[in-house]
Order: structure tokens, then C-alpha cells, then sequence
């Protein structure tokens, strides 16, 4: 068998085991004095992290309304200059329907005015033609002279007296 009263002082753990009374009060010592410390040098500061934090958490809360506040005055600008923007647009197409108009209504006049510049050449080389003819026939056909009456012919030589 083994002899369990020589293992116990080589080992200090099982010593300390085998008094709980002193391990307890040990702890509450270090307990204590940990909780004095902080005490002296919260009053030894004078700050408490609660109150720092408290003010820390209301400037965030402060800074952030301020941001949402900013955010929301923003956001209005946009949207008022949104809505410019699609007015100006509005405008812009309302000017291009107009001028669409203007010159399918000009493209109409040109081509109107082209259709009667073409009948009008038509004309005059009907015209042209016609007269070509007329002077063909008027050379193929002997001249003959007829004699104007004499009160014309007594007006043409005034008229060419009084022009020289």
C-alpha cells in the first residue's frame, strides 16, 4: 500500500487543498484590496468612468442628431434640386417637340415649294419647246409681207425721230 502522509508534503497544492479556510481568505484579501485601490484612485482622480461615459454616450447622441439633422437638410436640397433638374428637363423636351414640329412642318414647305419649282421648269421647257417649234415653222413657211396701213407706218417714223 501506499503511505498517502509522505505524498502530502511534496506536493503544495494538496497542502493548500487541505486548508480552505486560508485559501479563502487569501482571496477575499486580494478581493478587497482590489476594490479599496480602485476606490483611492477613483477619489485620488476625481473621475468616475460612469459619469465619463454617461457624458461620452449624451455627446454621441448629441452628435448624432446633429448628423441626422444635417442629413435630413441635405437630403431636401437634393431632392428640391432633384426637382429642378426634372423641371429644366421637362422644358428642354417640351423646346425639342416644338422644334421637331417647326421642321417636319419646314421639310413639308421645302418639299411643297421643291414639287412647284419642279412644275415651273417643267413649264418653261414646255414653253421653250413650244417656242422652238414656232420659230421652226415660222422659217419652213415663206414669209409673207404684208404692208401696214399707212397711219402705222406714219407713227413708227415719228417714234424713232423722237428718240434720236
Amino acid at each position: 500500500m501506499i503511505d498517502l502522509a509522505e505524498d502530502a508534503p511534496s506536493n503544495p497544492l494538496l497542502r493548500l487543498g487541505a486548508q480552505p479556510i486560508a485559501l479563502t481568505a487569501a482571496a477575499l484579501f486580494l478581493l478587497i484590496a482590489g476594490v479599496t485601490s480602485i476606490a483611492i484612485w477613483r477619489a485620488y482622480t476625481g473621475s468616475a468612468p460612469e459619469a465619463d461615459r454617461v457624458v461620452a454616450s449624451r455627446q454621441l447622441q448629441a452628435r448624432t442628431a446633429q448628423a441626422s439633422e444635417q442629413l435630413v437638410e441635405k437630403t431636401k436640397g437634393l431632392e428640391a434640386t432633384q426637382q429642378e433638374s426634372i423641371d429644366q428637363l421637362q422644358v428642354v423636351q417640351d423646346q425639342l417637340q416644338s422644334v421637331k414640329r417647326l421642321l417636319a412642318f419646314q421639310q413639308a414647305d421645302t418639299k411643297r415649294l421643291s414639287e412647284q419649282v419642279a412644275t415651273l421648269n417643267e413649264s418653261i421647257d414646255g414653253l421653250r419647246q413650244s417656242f422652238a417649234s414656232a420659230r421652226a415653222t415660222e422659217a419652213e413657211t415663206p414669209s409673207v409681207t404684208r404692208r401696214k396701213p399707212a397711219r402705222h407706218r406714219v407713227h413708227a417714223s415719228v417714234r424713232k425721230r423722237s428718240r434720236g
